[in-house]
């Protein structure tokens, strides 16, 4: 079977009418962001703001006009809010228009690339008064785990928290925090986040299914990161977040760039294995944070050593102790080390994590030890009047 080409996609979603215009989406310069990739196809359909939810038939009626062409595995459509600044032409058809800037970016902002920031140039997110940045240099350090287990063991220390996955192109929060379904929202402009154990969450797997690929280029990414920053209610219920626990993904990317650029990160976390090359990576996401001036908090040592369920002989599988001495070396904080234990993989992969599932254990003990430092951490920065928020300058 011959493969799908972008001409092809381009000509079936010519045949999708917009109904407010009578125009097709491809001439009304709707569609962005196109990929095609072993017959994976992904694009935005872009839509004023102020008319977001009445366009999903729209969306839906592009989507399945491109699943109907021969050698389509999957579709990936998502809508996306374009606000024009000032001056801004209308968009040309994607096959003459060039790249978009990051959403928000001034004029003269190269294509794809982040608009330069200043001190104080910053919102913060409404309804949060911190935000807690986990990171890892590399993936399968356990990152996930930790950021949703730190976000409970916040919570038993009586703050309220709010968990954001920034992870567009692998997102495990909702299997982890145990929740299905989609987000609602009351005006069709913005989403009220998902809610379990009493915490407020958001990712972009409550918008897609489970299996669903995610093949985006960059500006794709931070339009949705910041969409899921900026559009949800989270101070919901009159109740404002204290902490926001934000998981990142793997590296030192386009999420970690937005993060950093577009809101003022109290702190960053560090997560990694005890294994060299895991450690050598989670400098290079160490020395990013510096670089745009964001706290480093500290560095965990996940999957530091096995305890034998059965003998009690404890196996140091991965090494022991490199993100102590890394942390030693790199003049930070040596927050803690968790064990690799199947308790900890199998509540994770159930949706009901151990700090919830067994909070007096004592694997939920090691990272309520580790949210006490946190929280004592974001006190601390909060009160530092010279403390600025992040600053990162792009020339």
């Amino acid at each position: 079977m011959s493969q799908v080409t972008e001409q092809q996609v381009l000509d079936a979603l010519g045949r999708v009418t917009d109904p407010d215009s009578g125009r097709d989406v491809v001439q009304l310069g709707m569609i962005s962001g196109l990929v095609v990739k072993q017959g994976n196809i992904g694009f935005a359909v872009e839509v004023d703001p102020t008319v977001g939810a009445q366009k999903e038939p729209l969306r839906k009626a592009c989507e399945q006009a491109v699943h109907q062409l021969p050698g389509v595995t999957s579709v990936t459509a998502v809508l996306t809010a374009h606000r024009q600044a000032p001056g801004d032409r209308p968009a040309a058809p994607p096959t003459s228009a060039p790249p978009r800037a990051a959403p928000g970016a001034p004029p003269g902002t190269a294509p794809g690339m982040a608009p330069k920031a200043t001190a104080g140039a910053k919102p913060g997110i409404d309804g949060v008064r911190s935000i807690v940045a986990v990171a890892s240099g590399k993936g399968g350090v356990g990152k996930s785990t930790t950021s949703v287990n730190l976000a409970m063991a916040l919570k038993s220390l009586g703050k309220r928290v709010a968990l954001l996955d920034a992870d567009i192109f692998g997102p495990s929060i909702p299997r982890m925090m145990g929740i299905s379904g989609k987000p609602t929202s009351p005006d069709g402009k913005r989403l009220m986040p998902m809610q379990n154990y009493g915490i407020k969450c958001m990712s972009i797997g409550f918008l897609i299914e489970e299996d669903t690929p995610m093949i985006w280029r960059g500006p794709m990414v931070m339009s949705a990161l910041e969409q899921m920053i900026r559009d949800v209610e989270w101070g919901a219920g009159g109740e404002d977040v204290d902490v926001m626990v934000v998981d990142l993904p793997p590296g030192t990317g386009d999420a970690q760039l937005t993060m950093a650029q577009r809101v003022p990160i109290t702190g960053a976390v560090i997560v990694s294995t005890p294994q060299d090359i895991a450690l050598l990576d989670a400098r290079k996401g160490l020395n990013m944070f510096r670089k745009v001036d964001v706290p480093v908090f500290g560095i965990v040592e996940n999957m530091s050593y096995f305890l034998c369920p059965s003998c009690g002989e404890r196996s140091e599988i991965f090494g022991y102790g490199g993100a102590r001495e890394t942390a030693n070396k790199m003049g930070c904080d040596f927050l803690g080390e968790v064990p690799l234990h199947m308790a900890i993989r199998e509540t994770s992969d159930g949706g009901h994590p151990i700090t919830v599932s067994d909070p007096k254990s004592g694997h939920a003990e090691a990272y309520i030890a580790i949210a006490r430092q946190v929280a004592d951490k974001i006190d601390a920065t909060l009160q530092d009047s010279s403390h600025q928020g992040p600053r990162i300058v792009i020339q």
